[in-house]
C-alpha cells in the first residue's frame, strides 16, 4: 500500500488541541493494524526548542536519537506508543537554514532562491523523508500555528501542493475551528469556521474532514451548516467537546466513525473492527480515582506547568494504575530554607525534583532534598535533581566540604558534577549536551533493579554535567548510598539512591519521557507507591 498523509491544521484560534486531535486519530488508525508516524512543522525561526526558555516554550521532549523538540511530540509518544525521531520535528528554522545551506554549496546552480519552489520543496522533502525512514502506513503532520498565520504560509503551500503530487486519495486534510458558545443568545456560532474554512480555501486546500472545538453539544443543526458552507459531508464534520479526560477524545472520535471515514476516504486497506477496550478501561480507572496522593515538585520553573509536561503526566499514568488521584503542587525552590522548609513541605506524600539548568534557586532545592532524605519522605530526582542529591548528600554525610557543581560554581575545587570527562568517546563533551537514549546496566539487589525488574535499560538524557567518579570511593566506603545504573560503556553513573531509606532514588536521565498512560514508568510507578504508602502510615 502506497503511504497516506494526513495533514491537522487549525484555525479561528490556537490552542484548540490539534495535537490530541492528531494523536487520537494515530491510536484509532493504529488500533486498525496501521503503522503510524507522526509530526509536527512549528513556523518558528528557531532551529530547535533546545536554547528556548521554558517560560517561552514548555519543556523539550526529546526523542531517542537526541532531537530536543516540541512538547506535542510527547502528546504522540505517550498516545500512539511509538518512539519518534528527529524527521518528527521540523521547524521554519530547520526548513531555511537546510536551504540556506544547498544555496551556499551551489546546489541550486545559481537559480534565485525563493520560498516556492525552494522552501515547500524542502518541507515536502521532510514529509517523504518521515515516511520512508519511518516505513509506516501512515503519517500524521500537524501545521503549527493557525491558518492565516503568516509564519505558517510556506507549510500551507507545501501541503496543498503535496497532495497533486501524491495522489488525491493518498492526502487527507484535517481542520479543527472553534465554535464558541455565545451566553448571552444561548447559541453556538459557525460563523468563525467558516471563516476559518474560507481562508483555508482561499490558499488552495479544500478541508476533508472538520473538528469542531466546542464546550457544548454542537447539535445537528450547527454541524448541517458548516457542511453545507464549507463543502465537506456531514458525517466528516464531527464534534471535540471539552473533556476532563482527554483520553476520552479517542473513542468520542471513533463514536462518531471518524477512523471508518478516513479509511474509507482513503482506500486504505487494514482491519476494520478494533478493540479500544485497554483505554476504556484506563478511563474507568481515571474516573474510579477516590483516593488521593500529594506530590511536591520542587523546581526552577514553576510560573508555567506546561515546562513540566512530561513529569506531570508520568506522575499521573503512576495514579491512574492504582486508581488514586495524585495531586501536583508546583513549589518554587528559590524561597525554600533550613527555617521554613517542615511549613513548606511537610504535608506532602511525596517529593520530587525535576531537570532544570543554572544556579537560581538551587540552595532552597537542595534543602529540599535534605528535608526528603532525613525526614524519610519518598523523594525522585531527575536530571538535576540527582545531581543537587549528590550534592547534598556529599556536603551533609560525607562532610565533602564546599562541595558543589561546576555548573553552579566555575571555580569548585569539590565539584561532585563536573564536565564530561574528555576520554569518554562519543559522548558530547562540555559545554554541550548529551542527548538521546543511552544503555543503563543496573545493579542487582538495588531498588533500582527491583523496579525495573530487569539488569539492562536504555534511558533518555538532556544534561551538560556529569557525576565525576573521582568522588564515587567515597560514597562506596560511607556505605549509605549506591549507585545502582551506571552506563556500561563509559562507566558514567546513571542512578543514585539511599540504602536505608523508605523511597530515595535519583536518575540522570528523564524518565518522564518514556511515560504512558497504559504503560507507567517503573521509577513513577514505585515512587507513587511509596508516597501511598507514607500517606498511609502518618
Amino acid at each position: 500500500m502506497k503511504t497516506k498523509y494526513i495533514f491537522i491544521t487549525g484555525g479561528v484560534v490556537s490552542s484548540l488541541g490539534k495535537g490530541i486531535s492528531a494523536s487520537s486519530i494515530g491510536v484509532l488508525l493504529k488500533k486498525h493494524g496501521l503503522k503510524v508516524f507522526m509530526q509536527k512543522f512549528d513556523p518558528y525561526l528557531n532551529y530547535d526548542p533546545g536554547t528556548m526558555s521554558p517560560y517561552q516554550h514548555g519543556e523539550v521532549f526529546v526523542t531517542n536519537d537526541g532531537a530536543e523538540t516540541d512538547l506535542d511530540l510527547g502528546h504522540y509518544e505517550r498516545f500512539i506508543d511509538e518512539s519518534l525521531t528527529k524527521e518528527s520535528s521540523v521547524t521554519s528554522g530547520k526548513i531555511y537554514k537546510s536551504v540556506i545551506d544547498k544555496e551556499r554549496k551551489g546546489e541550486y546552480l545559481g537559480a534565485t532562491v525563493q520560498v516556492v519552489p525552494h522552501i515547500t520543496n524542502e518541507i515536502k522533502a521532510r514529509i517523504r523523508k518521515a515516511a520512508m525512514i519511518s516505513g509506516a502506513d501512515v503519517v500524521i503532520t500537524e501545521i503549527g500555528g493557525t491558518v492565516g498565520d503568516i509564519e505558517s504560509l510556506p507549510f500551507i503551500e507545501a501541503i496543498r501542493q503535496f497532495k497533486g503530487e501524491e495522489g488525491y486519495e493518498n492526502v487527507l486534510y484535517v481542520h479543527n475551528t472553534l465554535i464558541p458558545y455565545l451566553k448571552t443568545s444561548e447559541e453556538l456560532k459557525t460563523k468563525p469556521t467558516q471563516h476559518s474554512v474560507k481562508d483555508l480555501q482561499g490558499f488552495g486546500i479544500q478541508p476533508d474532514v472538520i473538528i469542531l472545538r466546542s464546550e457544548k453539544k454542537v447539535p445537528d443543526t450547527a454541524k448541517e451548516k458548516v457542511s453545507m458552507f464549507c463543502n465537506v459531508p456531514k458525517e466528516a464534520v464531527l464534534e471535540a467537546l471539552d473533556q476532563k479526560i482527554i483520553y476520552e477524545i479517542i473513542e468520542s472520535f471513533h463514536k462518531q466513525h471518524l477512523d471508518d471515514y478516513i479509511i474509507d476516504k482513503m482506500h486504505i486497506e487494514c482491519d476494520r473492527d478494533i478493540d479500544l477496550s485497554d483505554w476504556n478501561g484506563l478511563i474507568s480507572n481515571i474516573k474510579a480515582c477516590q483516593e488521593t496522593v500529594n506530590i511536591a515538585l520542587v523546581g526552577k520553573y514553576c510560573d508555567l506547568p506546561d515546562a513540566y509536561l512530561s513529569v506531570n503526566e508520568a506522575l499521573k499514568h503512576a495514579g491512574y494504575e492504582r486508581k488514586v488521584k495524585v495531586n501536583i503542587k508546583f513549589v518554587d525552590g528559590t524561597p525554600i530554607n533550613e527555617s521554613n522548609v517542615q511549613e513548606i513541605l511537610g504535608e506532602f506524600d511525596g517529593i520530587i525534583v525535576p531537570g532544570g539548568f543554572g544556579v537560581r534557586g538551587t540552595e532552597g532545592i537542595i534543602e529540599s532534598i535534605k528535608f526528603a532524605r532525613t525526614k524519610n519522605i519518598p523523594f525522585l530526582g531527575i536530571c538535576f535533581g540527582m545531581q543537587l542529591a549528590t550534592i547534598e548528600y556529599a556536603r551533609n554525610v560525607l562532610k565533602i566540604e564546599n562541595a558543589n557543581s561546576s555548573e553552579l560554581d566555575e571555580s569548585c575545587k569539590n565539584a561532585i558534577i563536573d564536565y564530561l570527562p574528555d576520554q569518554y568517546k562519543g559522548i558530547s563533551l562540555g559545554g554541550t549536551m548529551r542527548l538521546g537514549s543511552y544503555n543503563c546496566e543496573l545493579v542487582e539487589g538495588s531498588l533500582a533493579h527491583k523496579l525495573y525488574e530487569t539488569k539492562d535499560i536504555q534511558e533518555r538524557h538532556r544534561h551538560r554535567y556529569e557525576f565525576n567518579n573521582k568522588y564515587e570511593e567515597i560514597y562506596l566506603k560511607e556505605g549509605g548510598s549506591l549507585f545502582s545504573g551506571f552506563n556500561p560503556e563509559t562507566g558514567l553513573k546513571e542512578i543514585f539512591e539511599l540504602k536505608n531509606h523508605k523511597f530515595f532514588i535519583a536518575s540522570q536521565f528523564h524518565p518522564e519521557f518514556k511515560s504512558r498512560p497504559l504503560r507507567p514508568h517503573p521509577l513513577f510507578r514505585g515512587f507513587i507507591g511509596a508516597s501511598i504508602d507514607h500517606k498511609n502510615e502518618k
